[in-house]
């Protein structure tokens, strides 16, 4: 690592190429909705059928895919920075080929090479900042990660439609492909000066690293109580996990006493509830869906989903204000339920099909995407990465994002077909599928608002897998003005009235 970012700067270095990274993901995932209906996109890949289409759009899914298991393979080796850089550098040889493309097979495997990289770093990115962030602002941090997926949206929307004038030129469909590398640069040019995680350091065996680390992240000296305090913590669990051996592949597939099954089986859940909640076959298709669905324009499609994706962006920084008070349960029960509702109504519109319910379809694709962002969007990225044990995370949290990528292929592969042939059923199957995410998340789901990883690992060695316990937040605090983690006093109380600290 160079430079001398320490403190306040250190964090915020590494908020913020993990923001970009985002940024770069929510880009992605949107681009090819806003420029595969261009005229120029259409002849130069011979006006591709609706099959031809999902084949494209879905196919770099299975590149992340891909990706999230090369991760498993290989991130405990290469660290998570070290990941991160393989990941990004990947992506940039995908972007050089998929500007280049001049023919469908060429599209699909840079698509797919694209994939790859990206699946790298969605694996990396969250643990990463996950084990370099204390407990208490962990969750905000990944709010504002989960905005900046959001903002991609809107970007590659009006970045299409902006490069829709110089039709029929390729240059149209081109360039918003292209400028996904500007974040890919910024990626690389940041990451030499930033800290790898201090918990990889100990797991790995760099005790002074790590110590170093703890200092830089802290803003105190490298002899500071605090800072050996966060060190022994991490080095004490680390210690414990290593009596067991190394983890293996077949540990993450076994309960053992980290309850290792139990906890990849949770961390993929919220992971494919994003997916199966019906949102990318609105985001990835959101223009076509409009030409569609309600006979717009292309202009007009474009311009409605990039103001919907900036309201989008505008609405999933609240969470940042609440979620660690709420709780990832609450938020994400709530939201499901909300999705489910908006669904519904989606359905009816599209059943209905007259002039005034096709704009009523338009305000409820608006409202899904709201409450969408205020629930199952943030904590689908945060939840797997603050359950697993450290000995497991990147194995188990690539299972829970291979989880994700694989649903994602299959939600997008389907829904060009999906439009014309299910019709309105398309919204009521996703409406069933939000409604069921409540009682599972109810049912098994442990809270873990204003726990730490270490905190987490306690809750599971002390309840089985089933019905959870641990319903509300932790008694984890903001630090004191001494830098100290702090837990509430009232909150410890209540715990031990009720007989346990995770309930």
């Amino acid at each position: 690592m160079r430079g001398n970012l320490r403190g306040r700067s250190a964090r915020g270095g590494v908020a913020a190429i993990c923001g970009v990274a985002f940024l770069l993901f929510g880009y992605d995932q949107g681009v090819l909705g806003a420029v595969i209906g261009l005229d120029s996109f259409r002849k130069e890949f011979n006006d591709p059928d609706r099959h031809l289409e999902g084949v494209i759009a879905g196919i770099y899914d299975i590149g992340c895919f891909l990706g999230a298991l090369l991760a498993f393979m290989t991130a405990d080796r290469l660290g998570r920075k070290g990941s991160v850089v393989w990941g990004t550098w990947i992506m940039v040889v995908g972007t050089i080929l998929q500007t280049s493309a001049t023919e469908n097979i060429q599209m699909i495997i840079s698509r797919t090479v694209t994939g790859v990289g990206n699946g790298m770093n969605t694996v990396n990115v969250p643990i990463w900042q996950s084990e370099s962030f204390k407990s208490h602002n962990r969750g905000a941090m990944l709010i504002i990660q989960s905005a900046l997926i959001a903002l991609g949206h809107p970007l590659s929307t009006f970045m299409g439609l902006a490069s829709r004038q110089a039709e029929p030129s390729s240059f149209g469909w081109r360039w918003p492909i292209a400028f996904q590398g500007v974040f890919m640069v910024l990626i690389l040019l940041g990451l030499p000066f930033l800290p790898e995680s201090p918990r990889w350091l100990v797991h790995k065996g760099r005790i002074e690293e790590a110590t170093s680390v703890f200092a830089i992240l802290s803003g105190n000296s490298v002899d500071d109580p605090q800072t050996l305090l966060e060190r022994d913590e991490i080095v004490a669990s680390v210690e414990e996990e290593k009596k067991l051996g190394e983890a293996t592949w077949g540990e993450v597939f076994t309960e053992g006493p980290n309850r290792n099954i139990s906890r990849v089986l949770l961390g993929a859940g919220p992971y494919m509830m994003n997916q199966w909640s019906g949102i990318n076959s609105l985001a990835y298709f959101l223009p076509i869906t409009f030409e569609r669905n309600l006979n717009m324009s292309t202009e007009l499609s474009l311009i409605i989903a990039g103001v919907l994706g900036v309201q989008y962006f505008c609405v999933s920084w609240l969470p940042y204000f609440f979620i660690e008070k709420v709780g990832r349960r609450k938020m994400l029960m709530g939201s499901a339920a909300a999705c489910s509702f908006c669904m519904v109504m989606i359905a009816i519109m599209r059943k209905v099909n007259t002039v005034a319910s096709q704009w009523v379809f338009v305000a409820f694709t608006f409202v899904f995407f709201d409450v969408f962002s205020l629930g199952i969007l943030p904590v689908s990225w945060m939840y797997a990465s603050e359950i697993m044990p450290l000995r497991t995370r990147n194995k188990g949290v690539a299972l829970g994002v291979g989880s994700h990528w694989l649903s994602n292929f299959v939600v997008v592969f389907v829904t060009p077909d999906a439009i014309d042939n299910l019709e309105h059923w398309l919204y009521v199957i996703w409406a069933v599928l939000n409604a069921s995410f409540v009682p599972i998340t109810w049912l098994w789901y442990p809270e873990t608002a204003r726990r730490s990883l270490e905190d987490m690992d306690e809750v599971f060695r002390h309840e089985r897998f089933g019905l959870t316990k641990t319903r509300s937040p932790g008694n984890r605090t903001k630090e004191g003005g001494d830098g100290v983690m702090r837990r509430d006093p009232e909150a410890v109380l209540f715990a031990n009235e009720k007989g346990s600290p995770h309930s």
